[in-house]
């Protein structure tokens, strides 16, 4: 099954999905929705627009120049069956999905980071501009505590207890002459 990828925006189009339009120099243009359609026909451009995958990766939101996405494009060569191979391919996609993973949280992280540095910094402007309305003087405050701890807090010490299980309390049934037994 071959999974084709939208011109626009970059996502999966299965077979039986989305739309494809053919140009008369026989150029092929698939779109996984009218969205994508309706986009390509406006000529919009890809890399402007936010959500595409174009868009993300100049504006450095998600990897770009990465190893592994090299390494996933299909190279179209025969390759004689080999079960060793196979096993060794295996390994090597668990491995790095793992790597891919952690470099994705890395480069959150950094994001997260200059998000918050820039933040501090507007903040402390915003202190300095309207210094006379404090009651206290900047240089009284300590700036280590206006600052926020931007790095990583370990959570060795805590202690995670087991789940409760929950189990159901049945009633007891009244047992006599007079009760009726509906389950047996």
């Amino acid at each position: 099954m071959k999974i084709d990828k939208c011109w626009l925006c970059s996502c999966n189009v299965y077979p039986g999905h989305g739309i494809v339009f053919v140009r008369n120099d026989s150029k092929i243009f698939r779109f996984c929705s009218s969205k994508c359609h309706k986009h390509f026909k406006a000529k919009h451009n890809p890399r402007k627009i936010k959500w595409t995958k174009a868009y993300r990766r100049l504006q450095g939101k998600e990897l770009n120049n990465d190893e592994n996405i090299e390494m996933e494009l299909r190279k179209n060569r025969p390759v004689r069956y080999n079960r060793n191979l196979y096993i060794n391919a295996i390994k090597a996609i668990k491995q790095t999905e793992k790597v891919e993973y952690l470099r994705k949280l890395l480069l959150f992280k950094q994001r997260r980071r200059n998000l918050v540095a820039k933040k501090l910094s507007l903040a402390e402007k915003e202190l300095e501009k309207h210094k006379d309305i404090l009651p206290l003087k900047i240089d009284q405050l300590d700036s280590e505590s206006m600052r926020l701890e931007t790095e990583r807090k370990s959570t060795a010490h805590l202690k995670v207890s087991e789940p409760t299980k929950f189990v159901k309390n049945r009633k007891n049934k009244k047992k006599g002459d007079d009760a009726m037994d509906l389950d047996s």
